[in-house]
């Protein structure tokens, strides 16, 4: 069960969406990665969402990004919206497509191109039942949190130099 599902309207999507990957192998965390569109194959997509039996998905498009609205159409479980830079818009269109979800069909959504935070998002999620990914977690905030003390006692040196 603790399986997270990727999903991405084109390949093209790939460059960003494999930074949720990368995250989710770095805890340790089972998935399964797809390219399927809402428009363009939307049985397929309907048939992979149906037929997943993991714990959450991870939605990617760019332009009208309804890849996430209908996964969560057609599921109970979380669904994490990235919405993609891919257009005129710079991914305004799907930000805003994204998260404009009507009353009813909820869609945790990330930043533009905000891949790595949808992994992050899906391991907290999954932490809310594995302690192992609970205390993770914590390690990854204790080890970014050591990071901006050492890059602040850094500035605080060359400060002191000037």
């Amino acid at each position: 069960m603790n399986k997270v599902m990727i999903i991405m309207g084109s390949d093209s999507d790939w460059k960003v969406m494999q930074k949720a990957v990368a995250v989710l192998k770095e805890f340790g965390v089972d998935f399964e990665v797809h390219v399927s569109s809402a428009h363009r194959t939307p049985e397929k997509t309907v048939t992979l969402v149906e037929n997943f039996d993991g714990a959450c998905f991870i939605a990617g498009a760019g332009a009208a990004a309804h890849l996430a609205g209908v996964v969560a159409a057609h599921t109970t479980k979380p669904v994490i919206a990235v919405p993609l830079d891919s257009g005129a818009l710079h991914g305004l269109d799907a930000l805003y497509a994204t998260v404009q979800m009507p009353s009813g069909v909820p869609v945790a959504t990330m930043a533009i191109d905000g891949a790595k935070n949808a992994g992050l998002f899906a391991v907290q999620i999954l932490a809310l039942n594995d302690e192992k990914l609970a205390s993770a977690l914590k390690s990854y905030k204790m080890k970014m949190k050591d990071e901006v003390e050492a890059k602040d006692n850094k500035i605080q040196d060359l400060a002191s130099e000037v």
